[in-house]
């Protein structure tokens, strides 16, 4: 099964953008997964395709109009389509690792950018949008976001990286932060590969690897502690 992206944006130029390179661009050249942009201005009101309005109660900036939007999403997804709805959003749900191998595991997802100063929260429940954010801060649009979303799910489609366990092994996929790396040269600047690693005993590199990513968490990422 093909992972399929559909992107909703007024920049469909944006597209694929770095989705286009590495692994993801790598992939999407052997069809292992598909991305598709459209433009939300096509479906815009009147001679110059107004995509945006005024704020009701007043206040800056203006609004995606509910209607345009319905309209993109519907012409991109029909009623039938299994793939979820997202809208790229600094007040949704945070991405997680966990959520991203979900929809990693899926047909693919209709992806929502979002601009100016908001959507109309009538097509968010009309269309039962699911509201994502990457992270406690703003962008200009949902572009970006919508970039990081696909890069951390098309990463884990079977065949894009060479090892499985370069999918599992890593920050957040165990509730720790990944331990540290070292490869040659043996030495650098005064600074040796800790002994453990060097010597073969994989038992006692596991535990300090472990030992470490719990180090490390502790110190970077106490909340992550204790979850799962």
């Amino acid at each position: 099964m093909t992972f399929r992206a559909t992107i909703l944006t007024l920049y469909p130029e944006m597209f694929p953008g770095p989705l286009g390179l590495s692994l993801s661009g790598d992939a999407l050249s052997r069809e292992i997964w598909t991305l598709e942009a459209q433009n939300i201005r096509h479906h815009g009101i009147g001679r110059h395709r107004n995509v945006d309005d005024t704020p009701a109660g007043g206040g800056p900036g203006m609004v995606l109009r509910c209607d345009v939007l319905a309209a993109a999403i519907d012409a991109a997804a029909p009623v039938d389509d299994p793939r979820p709805r997202l809208l790229m959003s600094p007040r949704g749900k945070p991405l997680t690792q966990s959520r991203v191998r979900d929809l990693a595991a899926g047909p693919g997802a209709i992806i929502v950018c979002g601009r100016f100063e908001g959507v109309d929260e009538r097509v968010i429940e009309g269309r039962a949008l699911e509201e994502i954010s990457i992270g406690d801060y703003v962008l200009s649009g949902g572009e970006m976001a919508a970039m990081v979303l696909l890069d951390a799910c098309v990463r884990l489609l079977p065949g894009v990286m060479g090892k499985e366990a370069s999918g599992t092994d890593e920050s957040f996929e165990t509730n720790l932060l990944e331990y540290p790396h070292y490869t040659r040269p043996r030495e650098w600047e005064g600074r040796g590969i800790p002994e453990v690693l060097l010597n073969g005993n994989h038992a006692a590199i596991e535990r300090w690897r472990r030992a470490e990513a719990e180090r490390i968490t502790r110190e970077r990422r106490p909340d992550l502690l204790g979850k799962g």
